[in-house]
């Protein structure tokens, strides 16, 4: 019998890009993909080129160095799962082939230099199978030596272009002597304007739901905005807001904002520019930040069985299967939620799709800390969640379902809630339906509950009626209930027992 090879299912992905050469290696299992390495490396490729287009013998060393450590890494895994793509830097050096041939010798695979249009596809790909994409959306990847634009829907890309402008070749042309004055700013983002300006009229007309930026720079900016207690998403308003303090620094070099990573200090200023000509020329009112791009997907075009799955479900099964969860009594649970929040639906005021996707991913997985220790397996699972990924649900939407879950049990941790700002009248309406619905549903078994009625009175207030017989027959669970109305107390709200 010819045994399996343990790298069958491993995947390895290299980005030669403008700025950095990436590496992604990933397993699938568990029907979804799962990191396993990643690799970063600064080589700064674009800032290679010189005005005819021709790519300097010292930034082509950066780049086979660098490619010489990924070799190493390649060996175990299959040919067939690898795939090597080149971007923007070497679609324009006209000596790129010379680069080219040696990296292909020290790699010792093809490598394909795509065409813009392929890379905005690919970049497309990679966020709507990595993060919470709904409805029509703008992605726009701002790298070294291009920026694309995307609209797409699902995972088709509708309209997409390559722009020639990126964050390494405008710090060379328009903040090469190290300034961070009004002039160098307005002449980048003037040029960043003129390259847009074709095609604003296009994608204002096509319009989009949903702006999602999966760039370093979007990362960049959302971690300042982390480090000033800013919420996450981005407008003209805040980029404006950065660029009057990066302008205060004078130069690049003493360039010190919250957040903001020595790695990416930079390319930052520059990249910050064309954003802010792109907020303006397509008006975009709010950008999010994408869970992937390019590598991913790549990545994901090379297992086909991934290509048409839900992807919060292709998620959440995901954990299940792994953490081997006893799925009957998540989808017990999140009945049992369903039918709490569409009794309160009319009185408190929220939108209901949103609350049950939110149900639904703590439902499934609130007992996933089960296979550590039972004792604080809700801090168990919690924990997992916050360190693991989530594709289909975006950075806020994954703290919501950790908050969720952290506090489906025993004591509430307000910390956890207190992060939300407007949202947090939600979070907590939903902790307290999931905390009665895992109580409701601990004999573990259907046709055990009578009618239930939910009933909110006042702003902190809910009123849960069961019938008297019911109760004087479930000595444990109306046990738990009262017990779990001394929790909700203890948090500031007032859970009411009652019989019909």
């Amino acid at each position: 019998m010819v045994q399996k090879s343990p790298h069958e299912n491993v995947y390895a992905v290299i980005d030669l890009g403008s700025n950095s050469f990436h590496m992604l290696i990933a397993k699938h299992m568990a029907g979804g993909v799962h990191t396993i390495g990643r690799v970063k490396r600064k080589v700064r490729l674009a800032a290679g080129l010189d005005e005819q287009n021709l790519l300097s013998e010292e930034a082509m060393q950066r780049g086979w160095e660098c490619l010489s450590l990924f070799a190493e890494r390649l060996q175990d895994i299959p040919a067939g799962n690898i795939r090597i793509v080149a971007t923007a830097t070497l679609r324009l050096a006209t000596n790129a082939n010379v680069f080219k041939l040696r990296a292909e010798e020290i790699l010792g695979h093809p490598i394909s230099i795509i065409s813009g249009e392929e890379e905005a596809r690919s970049i497309y790909k990679g966020v709507a199978h990595t993060s919470a994409c709904q409805g029509r959306q703008l992605v726009v990847d701002i790298g070294g030596a291009s920026t694309e634009i995307v609209i797409g829907q699902g995972f088709e890309a509708h309209l997409y272009h390559s722009l020639n402008m990126g964050c390494v070749t405008y710090l060379e042309r328009y903040f090469s002597d190290g300034a961070l004055s009004e002039a160098n700013f307005a002449a980048a983002t003037a040029a960043a304007h003129s390259v847009v300006a074709p095609f604003a009229t296009q994608y204002k007309t096509a319009g989009w739901e949903l702006a999602i930026g999966a760039s370093g720079t979007v990362q960049a900016i959302q971690e300042i905005f982390a480090a000033l207690g800013l919420d996450e998403l981005l407008t003209l308003d805040k980029l404006q807001a950065i660029r009057k303090q990066a302008i205060q620094f004078k130069s690049i070099e003493q360039l010190e904002l919250p957040g903001l990573s020595e790695e990416r200090r930079l390319v930052f200023v520059s990249g910050l520019a064309i954003l802010i000509a792109l907020f303006e020329a397509l008006q975009i009112e709010r950008m999010g930040l994408a869970g992937g791009a390019l590598r991913e997907g790549v990545l994901y075009s090379m297992i086909d069985q991934l290509n048409q799955a839900d992807i919060r479900k292709r998620t959440l099964d995901g954990f299940m299967s792994r953490y081997h969860v006893d799925t009957s009594q998540a989808a017990r649970v999140f009945e049992i939620c369903k039918i709490l929040l569409k009794q309160l639906e009319a009185p408190m005021q929220f939108d209901f799709q949103n609350a049950c996707d939110l149900l639904s991913a703590a439902a499934s997985m609130h007992e996933i800390g089960l296979v550590v220790d039972y004792k604080s397996y809700h801090q168990h699972s919690a924990y997992i969640l916050k360190h693991t990924g989530m594709p289909g649900y975006s950075r806020v939407q994954k703290q919501m379902v950790v908050a969720l879950v952290g506090n489906h049990r025993l004591d509430v941790e307000e910390s956890l809630l207190s992060q939300f700002g407007n949202h947090q009248g939600l979070i907590e309406l939903l902790v307290r339906i999931l905390r009665v619905a895992v109580i409701l549903s601990m004999r573990r078994q259907d046709d055990v509950l009578p009618d239930l009625y939910i009933t909110a009175t006042e702003p902190e207030t809910l009123t849960l009626t069961l019938p008297g017989d019911w109760l004087h027959e479930h000595p444990l669970m109306r046990s738990e209930l009262e017990s779990e109305a001394g929790y909700q107390e203890k948090a500031g709200w007032i859970l009411k027992i009652e019989r019909d």
